[in-house]
């Protein structure tokens, strides 16, 4: 079984990010869309590079 991080884009809405990492962890795929909504605007936006840098780059 690999560790890796791979996209859902058939569960996703966007990209897949989310619902991937939802399903690599266990996690509610709604909190995980959530905790970036959150990360967005208390962050300054740096979330939404770090969301197209994972969809970019996992399968």
């Amino acid at each position: 079984m690999s560790n890796a991080l791979t996209l859902d884009k058939r569960n996703g809405k966007l990209m897949g990010v989310c619902a991937g990492l939802a399903n690599r962890f266990g996690w509610d795929v709604t909190l995980v869309r959530v905790a970036f909504v959150l990360a967005t605007l208390f962050g300054f936006g740096s979330a939404i590079l770090v969301y197209l840098v994972i969809g970019l780059i996992a399968n």
